[in-house]
């Protein structure tokens, strides 16, 4: 009598031409799932191989997110706002200094990137933190070297404008920006572990680099800018939008934070409160804006075209307050804040350069 064929059966029959091997009798409907850090197998009725490639979308997903392009931005805002804060001083632009800064602002970021994932890995911060560029290469010795040759030629690239624009007062301010990023992240003083990072996020980006670049765009040999108002005040419009990315941030990491004793804004005052701040800050924003606009500091043109971005802005503050418990969806409230970041210093860029445009 016949036995009945077990669910599975490996059946292999030899051909004139080779060997080739054939599955066959699988349960029907029976599906064969393997994982493999999200990896699926599916297995079909017919016994065909299904591949699932989620896998290799969330690698890619967080290799994009380890590069963080869109904070790049941060690198860009402060430099393009400070150099149309010269043009509308002096209707000068320089192409060549402005690419080189641009150059070097990118490498400046960098280096704080990379050395940020390499501190925080060390302390344990980023233990579960997929894009991490210390974990995705398994090693922390490449990135540190990798952020501190950034560090290197990015200063040195800002050194050499400042010395062909013949204003070391600029250097100057730019290397306070510099030790503004040392001292938030880096040994012995980790500053960002007392809850310090915005106040050095908003006076690095702010009133330091947007001033410094507007001095060396606008500063020729034996011809320096003097401190305006407008540029003082668009600088602070600035630091307070880059400030914002960085305190959003801290949303999706709370647990993490608290586990290694760093002491963010968000781990102090919690995921309501800090939704409050976020729409406070917005509201600053914007009410600062318009009171600059309304004592003249700012041109007009600036005050209109800004005043444009308020659905962005306001597209921030609701997404916080309906997803600041949603550690999932939370994650990418400071990739809106990115946005508003960058359209607030496009408009405010066009308002600058289309004021002097104007007055011609």
């Amino acid at each position: 009598m016949l036995q009945p064929l077990p669910t599975t059966k490996l059946a292999s029959s030899c051909l004139a031409s080779g060997v080739s091997i054939h599955h066959e009798y699988f349960t029907k409907h029976c599906y064969l799932t393997r994982h493999r850090e999200g990896a699926c197998f599916r297995k079909t009725s017919r016994g065909s191989l299904h591949f699932n490639f989620d896998f290799d979308d969330r690698i890619g997903r967080v290799k994009t997110r380890a590069i963080k392009l869109p904070i790049y931005s941060v690198a860009l805002v402060p430099l393009t706002v400070g150099g149309a804060a010269a043009y509308l001083q002096t209707g000068l632009f320089s192409a060549r200094r402005y690419i080189v800064l641009l150059v070097s602002s990118v490498l400046i970021i960098t280096w704080l990137n990379l050395s940020n994932d390499v501190y925080d890995f060390d302390t344990g911060a980023d233990k579960n933190k997929k894009e991490s560029v210390v974990n995705l290469v398994g090693s922390r010795t490449g990135p540190l070297i990798a952020a501190y040759l950034s560090l290197d030629l990015g200063f040195t690239g800002l050194s050499w404008v400042s010395i062909d624009a013949g204003s070391m007062s600029s250097l100057f301010l730019l290397a306070c920006a510099i030790f503004c990023g040392y001292v938030y992240q880096c040994p012995p003083f980790r500053l960002s572990y007392q809850g310090l990072g915005e106040p050095l996020c908003f006076a690095a980006f702010g009133p330091f680099a947007t001033t410094a670049f507007y001095l060396l765009l606008g500063s020729t040999s034996g011809i320096f800018l003097p401190l305006t108002r407008t540029v003082l005040s668009a600088s602070l419009l600035v630091g307070l939008t880059t400030s914002l990315i960085l305190f959003c941030s801290h949303f999706h990491q709370i647990e993490e934070d608290i586990a290694v004793g760093k002491m963010s804004p968000l781990v102090k005052m919690g995921t309501e409160r800090g939704s409050m701040v976020v729409k406070a800050s917005v509201v600053t924003l914007y009410s600062l804006l318009f009171a600059l606009g309304l004592f003249q500091t700012l041109p007009i043109t600036c005050i209109f075209l800004c005043a444009l971005t308020l659905p962005i802005g306001k597209l921030v503050v609701n997404f916080v307050k309906e997803n600041h418990k949603d550690k999932g969806k939370i994650f990418m409230a400071k990739y809106y804040c990115v946005r508003l970041h960058a359209l607030f210093g496009a408009a405010m860029t066009a308002g600058l350069v289309s004021a002097r445009i104007l007055v011609k």
